[in-house]
């Protein structure tokens, strides 16, 4: 008690000498055993990184001491003090080697039932305590031993395979002298990560991974099991020791081990549901598992791995047990059956009934969710079952409890209602929310009503809606008043109707941000009003897609990984933001205004094994266009300063060289970035050039003993890959509904051009260079040729600097003239 006392009030003490000194007295080697781990432990939590130097070879000693429980405080304190005082634990890592490889400990109780973590054992002076030395078989200082030692190395790669392959024991794994599973579980998850982190030692450390399935303990078995089945490109044949072990352990009377099996399986069988099937027979046993979590995912296993013809016995089997599981569980088997449902479509009858009647039952907003969504995807995916999803979705909100549900069947209502043979029959079921609901489920009633009324085509429909939206004008809230009476201008002005009703496409929400921002940051900007004609435009299914949940269909409900989950790239649009940010604080570019576009993917002027790497993102402005280079020097011990790219037109670019800002100072593996300004000879003309591209800079090697570069230095330079300013530079990929835009455009003007593609193996290929050379957003699905011989690929792009938009017609010669040249 008295060393837990010490331990609580270490953070909040200022003078901790005496009680140190007491407690260093306490780790003497002739002190009673039962007090040295405790005394261990609290010295480790009082000491700062200053005194670690003065303790180390009571520490040393206490690591390589006969008595585990010693050493095992030893060894946990110092991962503890690692943090604060690296350069001293790390001396330690002798003592931790030898105390990893299991050597004679001894301990106070007798461990024959093969746990002897808790154990007194006698210390090396067990002459004091009297306590005679019983050998220990638990070998819980090899765990704690093996963590100090990867923490000690962990920066080391090299020494951290050679750790794994000296303690693996070779590729039967019979020859380990670690003992202890838990240490074993631990060099495994060790292996795994080198594994991952260099793709050369996969095959070396798969044969080390492969014999510890032959271990005798659960626990390693499982884990090597598991770590084979997440390896990236695991193959089939890879698969199959693992799938063994995990098929006995199927059978297995332990819980515990039937739930760690079908965990794995689950996850396996969403990448391998052909490997997981030759479990199908012992997974179908474990439906009736009195562990629910267990049948569960037996259940879930058995949904991605089963046939079409499995699909309603399976449905019958899962009905029976819905009510005995936990809410967590039924969101994983409701997300099951939706992939299912979208892998067999023909079955879609089966899977919605049962989606339906769940959707009845009590259960949290998680439960109704997951149920939603699956009917989503169902509406969206199968055409066949829309009316019927629609008719339950139609049930379920006329009690619904949640709000947000409500709002999101009511938005779904109102895109596709309107579109269904019959629309009067869900007029109804939105009617009475707006009579019965809160403030916001009758908002969202009154815009899914207008859109019926606006996108019906019969009169007598449009006309029923127009008076119900009359009696919303009465409503107490003014969410809903205020929408009501902007719908029903709507009535009045089509022209009004198409822009914010029927339109298909809305602004890019991030695009639109950037503009917004760089608007309001420039006082000159305020006093013109706020153009939006140069903001790209997106498919209304392309702005889901941006703000849609995390998780995919194929993702949820899996367990979740070890691994750190990696995070998605930027969107283009929120590159550009990046861009125009970074460039607003540069006060050479204040004067230049607003950045119209920038290039999205940066162009490689070097090779990627290079000693220089470098690459360049191209920005436009109204009359000048900037080039960023990132360069990134490789060479250890060498710094490059005075760093500038020397660009040289190679034929008359109507561009003027401005200035070239260099890099003062470029480091190893430090990146920079410098900028080369021209101006566009006129403004209103699309500048495309060559650029013969040269690297300069001043090399200077760094001095070992200060670490800092020499004074004196050597002018060199290095030659780039030519850089070219083409059409794709000027056009922004933006989304427009093609056959409204192309008859809109049909007087504008015209340029006809026809090009022979003799080079290209498909019109595939085609297809794809052109998309790729004009930088334009292909539309309707048209990238993907139906037929070998003849296609119509549509595009829409949108010209930078109030060009127009890019169809086939364009809105000024001078953009139409532009997307020619491209192709030319």
């Amino acid at each position: 008690m008295v060393y837990l006392a010490i331990k609580e009030l270490a953070t909040t003490a200022e003078d901790v000498i005496m009680v140190t000194s007491s407690i260093m007295k306490d780790m003497q080697p002739n002190s009673e055993v039962i007090y040295r781990p405790n005394a261990i432990r609290a010295l480790c939590r009082i000491i700062d990184p200053s005194m670690a130097q003065g303790v180390e070879r009571f520490f040393k000693a206490a690591i390589v001491d006969k008595n585990t429980s010693i050493s095992s405080a030893a060894l946990v304190s110092a991962y503890h003090l690692f943090p604060a005082a690296k350069d001293v634990v790390k001396r330690w890592v002798n003592e931790a080697q030898e105390a990893v490889q299991g050597k004679s400990s001894s301990s106070f109780f007798n461990s024959s039932g093969g746990s002897s973590y808790l154990g007194w054992g006698s210390s090396s002076s067990n002459t004091t305590s009297g306590y005679q030395p019983i050998p220990s078989t638990s070998y819980i200082t090899q765990y704690h031993a093996l963590g100090l030692l990867y923490l000690i190395r962990q920066q080391d790669r090299m020494a951290v395979t050679k750790m794994i392959q000296q303690l693996g024991g070779g590729k039967t794994g019979a020859g380990t002298v670690l003992k202890n599973p838990l240490a074993l579980c631990m060099l495994i998850r060790y292996a795994a990560k080198i594994m991952e982190e260099d793709p050369n030692m996969q095959r070396q450390i798969l044969e080390l991974i492969e014999g510890w399935l032959r271990h005798k303990s659960d626990m390693v078995n499982l884990e090597a099991a598991r770590v084979i089945c997440e390896i990236k490109g695991v193959t089939a044949a890879q698969l199959t020791k693992p799938i063994a072990v995990l098929q006995l352990f199927l059978s297995s009377p332990k819980s515990s081990l039937r739930f760690a099996a079908t965990r794995t399986l689950a996850a396996l069988a969403l990448t391998h549901p052909a490997s997981v099937a030759t479990c199908n027979v012992d997974l179908e046993n474990l439906i009736s598992d009195q562990n629910r979590s267990v049948a569960t995912y037996a259940i879930t296993t058995l949904l991605k791995t089963g046939n079409e013809a499995s699909v309603d016995r399976l449905m019958k089997q899962i009905s029976g047990f819905m009510s005995e599981i936990s809410d967590e569980f039924k969101v994983i088997i409701v997300d099951a059956i939706r992939s299912l449902c979208l892998k067999f479509p023909a079955k879609h009858a089966s899977m919605l009934s049962f989606l339906s009647g769940v959707l009845r039952d009590e259960g949290g907003y998680d439960f109704k969710r997951a149920i939603v969504e699956a009917i989503f995807d169902m509406i969206k995916f199968i055409g066949d079952c829309k009316e019927q999803a629609l008719s339950h979705l139609c049930e379920f909100i006329e009690d619904c409890e949640f709000t947000k549900l409500s709002v999101r069947i009511l938005h779904l209502l109102g895109l596709e209602g309107p579109k269904s043979p019959q629309p009067t029959k869900y007029i109804r079921y939105i009617y009475n929310r707006v009579v019965l609901e809160n403030a916001t489920v009758r908002a969202a009633a009154v815009s899914s009503l207008a859109k019926f009324g606006l996108n019906a085509g019969e009169a007598k429909l449009s006309k029923s809606v127009n008076v119900l939206l009359n009696r919303c004008l009465d409503d107490v809230d003014d969410e809903v008043r205020d929408r009501a009476a902007m719908y029903l201008k709507l009535y009045e002005e089509q022209q009004l109707a198409m822009t914010y009703v029927k339109e298909e496409s809305v602004y890019s929400l991030s695009a639109l941000e950037s503009k917004l921002v760089s608007y309001l940051s420039d006082p000159d900007a305020g006093e013109k009003p706020f153009d939006a004609s140069s903001i790209p435009k997106v498919s209304r299914e392309q702005a889901a897609k941006e703000v849609a949940r995390p998780s995919t269909l194929e993702t949820i409900g899996v367990p979740s990984s070890s691994k750190a989950a990696t995070p998605p790239p930027p969107s283009a649009a929120e590159t550009q933001s990046q861009y125009a940010q970074q460039l607003a604080e540069i006060p050479e570019f204040t004067s230049y205004g607003q950045v119209l576009y920038s290039s999205t993917k940066a162009t490689q002027l070097t090779e990627s094994e290079t000693e220089y790497q470098v690459s360049c993102v191209k920005h436009l402005f109204e009359e000048h266009i900037v080039f960023q280079f990132n360069v990134s020097n490789t060479i250890a011990d060498t710094v490059l300063e005075n760093v500038a790219v020397i660009m040289e037109p190679q034929t008359d670019s109507g561009l003027s060289d401005d200035f070239t800002m260099p890099i003062a100072s470029l480091g190893a593996n430090s990146p920079g970035i410098g900028y080369v300004s021209f101006t566009r000879d006129e403004s209103t003309a699309y500048q495309t050039a060559s650029f013969q591209c040269i690297l300069k800079f001043v090399s200077k090697e760094v001095d070992p003993s200060t670490g800092e570069p020499e004074e004196e230095g050597y002018e060199d330079e290095y030659s780039l890959e030519d850089l070219e300013l083409s059409a794709a530079d000027y056009i922004l990929p933006t989304y427009v509904t093609f056959s409204s835009e192309w008859d809109r455009l049909r007087g504008g003007v015209t340029v006809t051009e026809t090009f022979a593609l003799p080079a290209m193996e498909s019109l595939k290929a085609a297809c794809d260079s052109i998309i790729e050379i004009l930088n334009m957003q292909a539309l309707g699905g048209s990238e993907e040729p139906q037929s070998t011989s003849i296609h119509t690929l549509q595009l829409s792009g949108l010209v930078a600097g109030g060009g127009g938009k890019a169809l086939v017609r364009c809105q000024k010669q001078e953009a139409a003239n532009l997307v020619i040249a491209a192709i030319v």
